[in-house]
């Protein structure tokens, strides 16, 4: 067991990076999210997901 955990401590550790960049990727956009902010640009014209945009609904 020790000789296999040696010989991938490298991947290991790349995993575990990553893991933990997801997590606070995720992290952030749930943020957001509850702060409210969004990415839409506001253009309801040409946007495919306007009926779940606030703006869309109230009419801005």
């Amino acid at each position: 067991m020790l000789t296999w955990l040696s010989a991938n401590l490298i991947n290991i550790a790349l995993v575990l990076v990553i893991v933990l960049v997801v997590a606070l990727l995720l992290r952030s956009m749930i943020r957001d999210k509850k702060a409210g902010k969004s990415s839409c640009g506001g253009n309801c014209a040409d946007c495919g997901a306007c009926s779940g945009c606030a703006s869309c609904r109230t009419g801005q």
